[in-house]
């Protein structure tokens, strides 16, 4: 089945859709572009974005379904460098519920996310009944206690927990997204960590803050846990990530530094130190 279209009065036979096509699936011909594997495509659309003419129409990413880059405001290194250190994991949240059309939003976002080979496979829950999350950090708590490697944990996790009834784990967030991918699927954790850093990076831009619930996770992705029967996990499903999410309780009106940069370029046997 052919998968391509050329128009032949637009295309300029430029081969930018030739060199640009990660699996060498086309050839240029004496009128244009043509198909040489079409079975290696892997639908990332990339023959379409970027034909300068909008000459070329791919059936798995229609040309119809693109939207025009070309008048987008571009942010400055100095902005792009602001705004990415300026996200904070968030641990200190509001009461106020998200609305769903905000969830919708960031996890609209987080699967334009690029994944291995274009494979995607990543689908989302979200969690924002109150009741079910309170419901996961009892079980998230219960499960970490039996855990030796938390064993050290009792007096900053469990203990506030148990005595003053402080949320240790998804720290009160009245939301919580999850990636989810098939239990064969080699590429589920990969992608999904992938998609949820898009989520983090963009949910500030909506109000939003974020945290990787990384405790949480201990539980949540093992094969058994019993969070795949709360959260209602179709079989054959696994989790592969998570995030809480809500309105920061405060505002960060500084940048925290990091550790010093350590990087190093390989030059004729031997590294040069910036």
């Amino acid at each position: 089945m052919s998968l391509i279209t050329v128009d032949q009065d637009k295309c300029a036979k430029c081969g930018v859709c030739i060199s640009e096509c990660p699996e060498q699936a086309l050839k240029l011909g004496d009128k244009g572009p043509e198909e040489v594997y079409p079975q290696q495509c892997i639908a990332c659309g990339h023959c379409v974005a970027v034909c300068p003419k909008g000459a070329i129409d791919n059936k798995r990413t229609p040309l119809a379904n693109q939207a025009s880059s070309r008048s987008l405001p571009k942010l400055s290194p100095e902005e792009a460098e602001s705004f990415l250190r300026s996200r904070r994991s968030i641990r200190s949240y509001k009461a106020a519920p998200v609305p769903r059309e905000k969830l919708i939003q960031l996890v609209n976002i987080a699967h334009y996310a690029p994944s291995g080979s274009n494979l995607q496979g990543v689908s989302y829950k979200i969690i924002d009944n109150k009741d079910i999350i309170d419901r996961a950090v009892a079980m998230t708590v219960e499960g970490l206690e039996r855990d030796e490697r938390f064993s050290q944990r009792r007096d900053n996790f469990f203990k506030p927990y148990h005595e003053q009834g402080i949320d240790t784990i998804l720290r009160g967030a009245p939301a919580l997204v999850l990636a989810i991918a098939d239990k064969n699927f080699p590429r589920g954790r990969e992608n999904s960590i992938l998609s949820l850093a898009y989520l983090e990076l963009y949910a500030p831009t909506l109000g939003l803050g974020s945290c990787w619930a990384g405790i949480f996770e201990n539980i949540a992705l093992q094969e058994h846990s019993p969070l795949l029967k709360l959260f209602n996990i179709p079989e054959g499903k696994k989790i592969t990530g998570a995030v809480m999410t809500g309105y920061p309780k405060y505002r960060y009106p500084r940048f925290v530094d990091r550790n010093p940069l350590d990087v190093s370029f390989y030059e004729s046997g031997t590294e040069t130190i910036h």
